[in-house]
C-alpha cells in the first residue's frame, strides 16, 4: 500500500469518500460573506440541500441558499426558464442587494451559458429594480470547495472592481478560514491602523448572535462599495500559495499564474500584491507581521509581541510532550501546508499529509515550508488515508470531522480543525491563524496527547 506514496500526483481510477467538498459549497461561503447577498445554486435541489445541510452543521447557523431546481426536463431543454423564475422568487422573498450565482456539475455539463442568461434577464427587466447579479463557474469536477471559494471571490472582483485615484486602503483576501480567524485578523489590522476591506467577511453572517426575528439575509459582510474600490487600493494582501487550482491562467509580470483576486487586481489596475502562506504558527505569522509593518509603517504593537513571547514560552513548557510525535494532517492544500509548518516548528513529525486538492504543487510546497520530504496524498480520499494510517501508525490525527472514523479505529486522538466539523460545537469559533491561533492549536494538540497517555496509563496519574 505504501507504494501509492510514490504516485501521489497521478489521478486514481476512483475516489471513495474524498478529502474535499463540492465547489459550489465554497462559492456559497464566499457569497455569504458579501453584504445583502443571496447565493443561488444553478442546478438540482439536491445540490442545494446538501450544501445547506453541510454549512448549517458546521456553522450552527441558519443558512438560506436558493436553487433553480433542475428536473429531468430542465436537464434536456435547458435551465433558462428555471433561472428566471428563481431570480424573480429571490427578489420577491429576500430583496437582496446582490445575487451570487454558482453553477453545478449538471448545469455545466449541459452547457448552460449563465452569463448570457444574466444579460437576457437584465434586458427583459430593464427599468425595474434588479439587484446586482454575479456568476462563478463552479462545477465540482473541476475543483474542490476551496477552488469554488476562490472562484467566487475572483468573480466578484472582476465584476465590480473599478479603477481611479489610488487610495490608502488595502484589500485583504484571507481565503477559506473560520469566522473567528476573520475577527482576529480584523483586530490585528485595526491595531496596525490600517484602512482595509476583508473580502469576503462572513465573521458575522455565518457566526451571529441571537435575533429577536429571523433574518433570511444576516447583517454584515463586505459591502458592494468596498468591492468596487478594490481597484484603487494601495495594495492587496492575499493568504495562500496555491489558491485557485482551476485550469484558467493569467499573465502577470511576464509570468503565467493561476487566477486569484489579488493577481487580477495587479494585472488590471496595477494594485501591488503581497502574499504569504496561511499564517499558522510563529514563522508564518512573523512573515505576516513583517508585511503589515511595511504596509502600515508602524511597528508590531506590544500586545502581539507579548502573544508571541507567551507562545514561545509554551513551546518550551510543552516540548517534551509533543517532540517526535507522529501526525497525519489533512484538509485544504494551503491549510495543510500551514499546519505542516506549525508542526515542524514545535518538533512534531508529519508522516502523511492528505488533501483533496489537485494543484500539483502540494508536495513541493510542503517540503519547502517544513524542510523535509513529507509523504503526501494529493487528490486523496479517506479510504486511501485509512489504509496508509494502519501501516504508518501515527500518534495523532489533525484535521476535520471526516477523519473521525480513522482515529476511532486506530484508537488515537483526533484534534479537529478546519472545515467541516460536524460532531462538535465551535467549528466556526476555532482560531487557527496568528500567534493567538497557534497558542490555541498548541494547547489543544499537547493536551490531546497528554490525555491519551493519561487514559492509557496502567496506573493513572493526576500530576505532571
Amino acid at each position: 500500500m505504501l507504494d501509492i506514496l510514490q504516485h501521489t500526483e497521478k489521478p486514481s481510477a476512483a475516489t471513495c469518500n474524498a478529502c474535499k467538498v463540492c465547489a459550489p459549497l465554497g462559492a456559497s461561503v464566499a457569497f455569504k460573506g458579501i453584504q445583502g447577498c443571496m447565493p443561488l445554486i444553478h442546478g438540482s435541489q439536491g445540490c442545494t440541500t446538501y450544501i445547506r445541510r453541510y454549512l448549517i452543521s458546521h456553522f450552527k447557523e441558519p443558512v438560506d441558499i436558493a436553487s433553480s431546481n433542475f428536473s429531468q426536463d430542465t436537464t434536456i431543454f435547458g435551465g433558462a426558464k428555471n433561472f428566471n423564475i428563481s431570480i424573480d422568487n429571490i427578489i420577491k422573498q429576500y430583496k437582496p442587494g446582490i445575487i451570487g450565482i454558482a453553477s453545478t456539475c449538471l448545469s455545466e455539463t449541459i452547457g448552460e451559458n449563465v452569463s448570457q442568461m444574466i444579460q437576457e434577464y437584465k434586458i427583459s427587466h430593464k427599468g425595474e429594480d434588479v439587484p446586482e447579479l454575479v456568476y462563478a463557474s463552479t462545477p465540482s469536477y473541476n475543483g474542490t470547495h476551496v477552488d469554488g471559494f476562490h472562484e467566487a471571490v475572483t468573480s466578484l472582483v472582476q465584476a465590480f472592481s473599478q479603477g481611479g485615484r489610488r487610495g490608502e486602503h488595502i484589500n485583504v483576501f484571507p481565503g477559506f478560514v473560520s469566522p473567528e480567524d476573520l475577527r482576529y485578523l480584523k483586530e490585528i489590522l485595526y491595531d496596525f491602523f490600517i484602512e482595509f476591506a476583508v473580502l469576503p467577511d462572513y465573521s458575522a453572517t455565518l457566526d451571529s448572535g441571537i435575533w429577536e426575528d429571523y433574518k433570511p439575509i444576516p447583517p454584515g459582510g463586505t459591502s458592494l462599495e468596498q468591492i468596487k474600490i478594490t481597484g484603487t487600493a494601495h495594495a492587496s494582501l492575499e493568504f495562500g500559495h496555491i489558491l485557485n487550482s482551476s485550469q484558467t491562467k493569467i499573465k502577470v509580470d511576464e509570468e503565467i499564474h493561476q487566477p486569484s483576486a489579488a493577481l487580477y487586481l495587479k494585472n488590471r489596475f496595477a494594485v501591488e500584491r503581497f502574499h504569504t502562506g496561511m499564517p499558522i504558527g510563529i514563522n508564518a505569522t512573523d512573515n505576516l507581521f513583517e508585511i503589515l509593518e511595511e504596509l502600515s509603517l508602524y511597528g508590531t504593537p506590544e500586545k502581539y509581541e507579548q502573544e508571541r513571547s507567551r507562545l514561545v514560552d509554551s513551546y518550551i513548557d510543552g516540548h517534551k510532550y509533543v517532540f517526535g510525535k507522529r501526525a497525519i494532517i489533512y484538509g485544504e492544500e494551503d491549510f495543510v501546508i500551514g499546519l505542516a509548518s506549525f508542526l515542524q516548528e514545535i518538533g512534531m513529525k508529519t508522516i502523511l499529509a492528505v488533501s483533496g486538492g489537485a494543484s500539483g504543487k502540494f508536495k513541493s510546497l510542503l517540503t519547502k515550508v517544513a524542510g523535509e520530504d513529507i509523504k503526501t496524498l494529493n487528490d486523496g480520499d479517506f479510504e486511501q488515508m485509512a489504509e496508509l494510517a494502519k501501516e504508518l501508525k501515527p500518534d495523532i490525527l489533525i484535521g476535520n470531522s471526516k477523519g473521525y472514523y480513522i482515529a476511532h479505529e486506530l484508537g488515537i486522538p483526533l484534534v479537529r480543525v478546519g472545515f467541516p466539523i460536524h460532531d462538535r460545537i465551535s467549528g466556526q469559533r476555532i482560531l487557527h491563524i496568528g500567534y493567538r491561533g497557534a497558542q490555541q492549536l498548541f494547547d489543544r494538540i499537547t493536551n490531546a496527547l497528554i490525555e491519551y497517555k493519561q487514559d492509557h496509563s496502567p496506573v493513572g496519574y493526576k500530576y505532571m
